[in-house]
């Protein structure tokens, strides 16, 4: 199994914190929001190889600050945009790694703005009972904190996606996909068909909602903390979760 960590962003959301510094590398507790993504990463004996995407505006800092793990089997993979508008998205990021390092395996693909506190193990685990696609959610119990905001799923009694709408403004549920996301080699090649149907390149749940009505998706849900770190009201939420409760993210 190979893992994918997705850094490309610019995170606008956040300026003026990130107009020249990258969003994955805020710290808290001192440390970047992704090194902790990779410390997990680096736990799960099933993976071989980490990449982490980027963009070259940001490339600089991604070494500055993370300038070990690239001499410890970790790759950045640096596409060519320099603004929002010339980045490829997502999943054309995605696409572009499988192609340049020839990936017929397995991927995990992780937000790099992710703080969460489930097991990788756990869910690799839950992932080897189906070895189709399947999706980390959460269940945010506030459906005005979910509005617009998050990629939104519907189970079914076997916690099989039959429905998911991409951050819609009339949510059917409270359960939200966290960006983290396994998917079997066979499906990876469906990423191409996506793609060529012009759909959404960038955020990953267009491609989930696409997905789902092609194979079988599964839903891993947990219960604990998760932050998604996209304004600077939940990352002040997270860095206060952490320093109340002194909890290893």
């Amino acid at each position: 199994m190979k893992a994918v960590i997705l850094a490309g962003g610019f995170a606008k959301r956040l300026w003026p914190l990130t107009k020249e510094y990258p969003k994955p590398l805020l710290k808290i507790k001192g440390k970047p929001i992704i090194e902790y993504v990779l410390d997990k990463v680096k736990q799960v004996e099933e993976i071989d190889k980490i990449y982490i995407t980027t963009n070259a505006k940001f490339e600089h800092h991604f070494k500055n600050e993370l300038g070990m793990h690239f001499a410890n089997g970790v790759s950045l993979f640096v596409e060519s945009a320099r603004r929002e508008e010339e980045k490829l998205g997502a999943i054309g990021a995605l696409r572009f790694i499988i192609k340049s390092e020839k990936i017929k395996d397995d991927l995990l693909v992780i937000a790099g703005d992710n703080v969460f506190g489930f097991d990788l193990k756990e869910f690799i685990d839950y992932y080897k009972r189906f070895k189709k696609p399947v999706v980390a959610f959460y269940d945010i119990n506030d459906i005005e904190k979910v509005r617009g905001r998050y990629g939104v799923v519907i189970l079914d009694k076997n916690n099989r996606v039959v429905n998911f709408q991409e951050k819609p403004l009339e949510p059917k549920s409270t359960f939200v996909s966290t960006g983290c996301y396994i998917f079997p080699k066979e499906t990876l090649k469906l990423i191409d068909t996506y793609l060529a149907d012009m759909n959404n390149p960038d955020a990953p749940g267009h491609f989930i909602a696409w997905l789902h009505k092609i194979e079988d998706v599964y839903g891993f849900v947990f219960n604990e903390h998760w932050f998604d770190i996209g304004t600077h009201e939940s990352l002040k939420e997270a860095i206060r979760f952490f320093e109340r409760f002194n909890v290893r993210v």
